[in-house]
């Protein structure tokens, strides 16, 4: 056994130790101190310098945080489900979780990357990835709302995204599990992995006014696994670099089999010359069937579509795309510094951090500088591409992100803490603990040409003895860290959404100047939209019923209707007349077995009703709105199939009132 085996295999005893035993790193129990603590407060009615968008990991969704106050200000719906807000139950969301399997209501949203120009955080949108079925979705920062999800064909396991260009030109994304492509036939033994089993990266372009994305052309690799990646910058625009591991290509017990080799690879992807194979007409075609799904502003709406091929290049075939350097065994990250001269693999089971140099790897390509072959990708020579190594930092590098300072910030998930650095000459600067397990950590701007060194955040998967116990489930969490000094020093934690991993901060500047604040009522183009309160009605074609309701403060549009059948489908067309930013409503039915709506001001969603059982059925809103909210009600008479009982509406009959006015109130509320 050599001696880098030895390493790993201690360093796997090292962390079985630490995760059972618990141990806590030093200063494990202390607080914040006064002074630190003030550097993260933000005073009720300030406004924090930071928006911090964290993955929600096995939530699904992607949550916002404000920095450095820690505060929580909403949770986006993306990939999964969310009650709350009616995504993926009313009519209109639905289409966004449809997939080529049907409509998936749960997914696992690992990492999100902000939109750049020129290489700098521009707020128009942040993507996140979901791990299970292949998607990217695209998130608008003018409404934080998903705006499109695109599914992933010939892809299983979507980890390994999404990560950006410097302007934007495409999200790249990367296969976890190799798998037999989607186009081939895949009832193969397992065993045949060798064989049969393709990796692949999809280079998604982003049209640089709508946002709509596309994939444009997908690149088959050997059969590895893809985790992280960052695009190059600068000098380096126009490749791309990833993390690969299991270069033992190994089908089983990948925890000791795929970690039988010394190094597994950084490999780079020179995009701009495969752009130029495209264009040459070195790319096929396949057949492939995946979705995209769009939301429309102007009615309110998804929309599912289905595209059926795919543009492939053979990355074995055309030699000069991509190239592999070795680096540490099972690397995770694999990070570019703002110059875009430095790039950085992080082995998990290294005792040291390697930094390759882009004009050093250069050199070596020109001169062939390569020690054979990987399945026909060539292996660029270690030192040829080595600017050096950083020499027992920690243990368990990670992840790392830079400073305008030229400096590194490392996370170590063994050792448990952060690790600052400098890029040129390696040298250990500074170290801080964490709580406990340290994965992912972010710089505003960290990944960009322009980082703003003022915070790192930890992203932390254990707390034990950091927040009250909560049973068996702890808190996961994040710890804010001031970094504006030579030494780092802890100023705040706070407890996450789900599972974070990584999380991308933008300057408040950027994007809150840009936020939509409502939804113009005479913009709306919903189909079932009631402009007014005259507008308002319920209309039945055969056993579907539909009602144009409106909500204002106080009160629906008409709020008792009979006439309803058990049996009939009945679409709740909620439009929320409010023009006054912040102002929603939500409407709700007894018994509904879907979820209830939130419709913020001008818009208009659908809740779709089935009832099975004859009487009377409230109707509610159930986000408060006014001092009058607990009278925002209405009723639903349901009557026995086939009964004779006439479709009527009303708002502001009262039985005891017989000159109150029949069906829709002939007042217009609109303008309360």
């Amino acid at each position: 056994m050599n001696n880098l085996s030895k390493l790993g295999i201690g360093l796997l005893v090292c962390f079985a130790a630490f995760s059972f035993n618990a141990c806590k790193p030093k200063n494990a129990g202390s607080a914040v101190s006064g002074d630190a603590a003030a550097k993260a407060f933000v005073a009720p009615g300030k406004y924090d310098e930071f928006y911090n968008f964290v993955s929600g990991g096995f939530s699904g969704q992607l949550s916002v945080y404000g920095l450095p106050s820690g505060r929580l200000f909403r949770v986006i719906p993306v990939f999964s489900v969310d009650p709350e807000k009616g995504w993926g139950y009313s009519e209109e969301t639905k289409a966004m979780l449809t997939t080529s399997h049907g409509f998936v209501p749960w997914d696992d949203l690992h990492h999100t990357e902000l939109s750049q120009t020129n290489g700098e955080i521009d707020g128009r949108w942040v993507f996140g990835n979901a791990n299970n079925t292949p998607r990217i979705a695209r998130i608008d920062l003018k409404t934080f709302r998903t705006a499109e999800i695109i599914e992933i064909p010939n892809s299983a396991g979507n980890h390994s995204s999404p990560f950006i260009t410097e302007n934007t030109e495409y999200v790249i994304a990367g296969t976890r599990f190799s798998v037999p492509l989607d186009n081939s036939n895949g009832d193969v033994p397992i065993s045949s992995y060798k064989q049969n089993f393709k990796g692949t990266v999809s280079f998604i372009s982003v049209d640089k006014t709508s946002g709509k994305m596309d994939i444009a052309f997908q690149l088959i690799l050997p059969g590895v696994n893809f985790d992280l990646s960052h695009a190059g910058k600068g000098p380096s625009h126009g490749w791309f670099f990833f993390s690969c591991y299991n270069s033992e290509q190994a089908n089983t017990l990948l925890e000791v089999n795929a970690s039988q080799r010394d190094k597994d690879f950084i490999m780079a992807v020179n995009w701009k010359k495969a752009e130029e194979y495209l264009k040459a007409g070195k790319g096929v075609k396949q057949k492939a069937s995946y979705s995209r799904n769009t939301w429309d502003e102007s009615t309110h709406s998804g929309k599912h579509e289905m595209l059926t091929e795919v543009m492939t290049l053979d990355a074995v075939a055309l030699k000069d795309i991509v190239y592999m350097i070795p680096c540490p065994k099972s690397p995770h990250g694999c990070d570019v510094d703002p110059t875009g001269e430095y790039i950085v693999g992080s082995g998990k089971l290294a005792a040291l951090i390697p930094v390759f140099s882009f004009s050093k790897m250069q050199k070596a390509i020109a001169a062939k500088d390569f020690e054979g072959e990987y399945d026909g990708i060539p292996v660029i020579k270690y030192e040829s591409a080595l600017h050096g190594e950083v020499q027992k930092p920690g243990l368990g590098p990670l992840h790392t992100e830079f400073d305008e300072r030229g400096n590194a910030y490392t996370s170590f998930f063994v050792s448990s803490e952060i690790v600052k650095w400098n890029v040129k000459d390696l040298k250990v600067l500074d170290r801080v603990p964490t709580y406990y397990s340290i994965g992912h950590l972010s710089v505003p701007g960290g990944d960009t040409r322009k980082p703003n060194g003022k915070y790192v955040v930890a992203y932390n998967k254990i707390t034990k003895d950091r927040y009250l116990p909560t049973g068996p489930e702890l808190a996961q969490a994040a710890q804010i860290y001031d970094i504006s000094g030579d030494k780092m020093q802890l100023i705040n934690d706070f407890p996450t959404i789900g599972e974070p991993h990584y999380a991308q901060s933008a300057h408040a500047d950027v994007i809150r100047p840009n936020s939509v604040k409502i939804f113009k009522i005479e913009e709306n183009k919903h189909p079932y939209a009631a402009k007014g309160e005259k507008e308002s009605k319920v209309v039945r074609e055969g056993n579907k019923v539909h009602v144009y309701l409106t909500a204002i403060r106080s009160h629906f549009s008409p709020d008792n209707i009979e006439g309803v059948y058990v049996g009939d489908e009945v679409y709740f067309h909620v439009t929320n007349l409010e023009q006054d930013w912040d102002v929603p409503h939500g409407f709700a039915v007894k018994g509904a077995k879907n979820a209830e709506l939130l419709i913020m001001p001008g818009e208009t969603q659908t809740l779709k009703w089935v009832p099975e059982k004859v009487g009377i059925w409230p109707i509610y809103c159930t986000d408060f709105c006014s001092a009058l909210h607990q009278e925002m009600q209405g009723y639903v008479r349901v009557s026995p199939k086939g009964s004779n009982v006439p479709l009527t509406f009303s708002l502001g009959k009262n039985s005891s009132d017989p000159k109150a006015p029949e069906n829709n109130s002939n007042s217009d509320s609109t303008k309360k």
